[in-house]
């Protein structure tokens, strides 16, 4: 995994970006969608051998280390496949599949082997033609089985075609289509997904048009913000627009993966590309299968948070200051069982009550743990396009896209178990939003 990418050509897209992590508790409504979750389902795999666990386990007395291992090494993400090794992939491959099997997880894999991938950038590489491609992709398909895996094929090979000829593109298309169904024939269970860009780079048409191209219809869905910064509101919004397309071309069924590896600050000024010297950056929602949103499969740390992009790093190093960057104003982990010294703890769950043309509606719920608390607050991240209008039953601030909210005199002091309704509403459109909840 030493090369894996800065993404070439998306700074180009990154330009035309508009400004935009996640919680104790998440659930909300994305966009137009309904509550049900995608096709998939079940517990991600977590490697224990990836760079981030290993700088952890090397570095316990580092002051950052305790951020770095609570909010990112505890966390599942995809395991890349980006140096060629034919002779050596089908067991690497088994055997991640087996651990993960062992824990009865499902392991993400993000193949990037295409020929002249990154079009020569920083993440050049790739197979060095179209047949022995072919019989990477043979033995990749034979390690993984007859097991459930999430495939991410081919990162930037649809998105970025500019050094590509009519002929070459041609080829490319070709080689994916049949990739997928190698994989697939090889096992069924394989869930494969294409690469979709992301909403600040080509137009959902032409995206579309480049999947079916490729042959989107022998796979499973698409994938996009692979390695980049744009808020989940618009890539859902992004997807959504490219499955109508496929619909329209008779293509149905295809969902969509998400990336929210970085996608939980600012997207930047025009022409920040980069995620190795912005510290706008942050972690997004935590990885996921269930996303509350029929169209949305799952929600993914595809590109590893922390690994460079290629601009002052190494592509694909681990640098412990990009990953403590990233975390260290995240909210802790769905689940995460560390209370404070003195057992206080609360939880938030928000749901949508209503929506309309502009606008919605939105309620939390504060939930004191097993020890009653004197005040509560909430902090969450204010999608794109999102400005809370009025709030009742607490007290709000706001930092850019960051708002807290506070308990007010007569609501902060809860029995354990005792609960709390402060709600708001907002201009903008209704979407998914994740709440962390501190005690005091």
């Amino acid at each position: 995994m030493s090369d894996h990418p800065w993404r070439g050509g998306r700074w180009k897209a990154v330009v035309a970006a508009a400004a935009v992590a996640c919680a104790a508790v998440t659930a909300g409504l994305a966009g137009a969608a309904d509550a049900r979750a995608g096709t998939l389902s079940g517990a991600l795999y977590r490697d224990p051998g990836s760079q981030v666990v290993r700088w952890v386990q090397a570095n316990p007395n580092d002051a950052r280390t305790p951020v770095i291992r609570d909010k990112i090494a505890s966390q599942p993400q995809a395991h890349w496949l980006s140096t060629f090794d034919p002779g050596t992939v089908t067991s690497e491959v088994s055997g991640v599949v087996n651990a993960a099997n062992a824990a009865n997880q499902i392991p993400v894999f993000s193949v990037y082997e295409i020929p002249n991938r990154d079009c020569g950038g920083a993440s050049a590489g790739g197979a060095p033609d179209y047949g022995q491609y072919q019989q990477w992709i043979t033995g990749f398909a034979q390690g993984v089985g007859s097991r459930t895996a999430i495939v991410i094929l081919e990162t930037d090979a649809l998105a970025l075609q500019t050094c590509l000829s009519g002929s070459e593109t041609t080829a490319r298309d070709q080689a994916i289509a049949q990739a997928v169904q190698t994989i697939k024939h090889a096992d069924p269970n394989a869930k494969v997904y294409l690469d979709g860009g992301h909403s600040a780079w080509n137009s959902a048409t032409e995206q579309g048009s480049r999947l079916k191209a490729a042959g989107i219809q022998y796979a499973d869905g698409f994938f996009t913000d692979v390695s980049n910064f744009q808020p989940l509101s618009n890539e859902a919004a992004y997807g959504r627009s490219i499955i109508s397309y496929l619909q329209s071309q008779g293509i149905s069924g295809k969902h969509q993966i998400i990336d929210t590896s970085r996608n939980g600050g600012a997207v930047g000024a025009a022409g920040d590309w980069c995620g190795d010297d912005n510290t706008d950056h942050r972690i997004g929602a935590y990885p996921t299968l269930g996303t509350g949103d029929q169209n949305i499969d799952g929600y993914l740390w595809i590109k590893p948070p922390g690994e460079a992009d290629g601009c002052a790093y190494a592509a694909g190093s681990f640098v412990p200051d990009l990953a403590y960057n990233l975390a260290s104003s995240a909210p802790n982990p769905p689940g995460s069982t560390d209370p404070p010294p003195d057992g206080r703890t609360c939880a938030a769950a928000y749901q949508t009550t209503s929506s309309w043309q502009g606008g919605f509606q939105g309620q939390i719920t504060v939930t004191a743990g097993s020890s009653a608390i004197s005040g509560w607050k909430l902090t969450f991240t204010l999608p794109s396009g999102v400005t809370i209008n009025q709030l009742w039953n607490g007290t709000l601030t706001t930092s850019g896209s960051t708002a807290t909210v506070t308990n007010v005199s007569w609501n902060g002091a809860l029995a354990a178990g005792a609960t709390a309704q402060p709600g708001f509403t907002a201009s903008g459109a209704a979407s998914s939003l994740t709440v962390t909840c501190t005690a005091s």
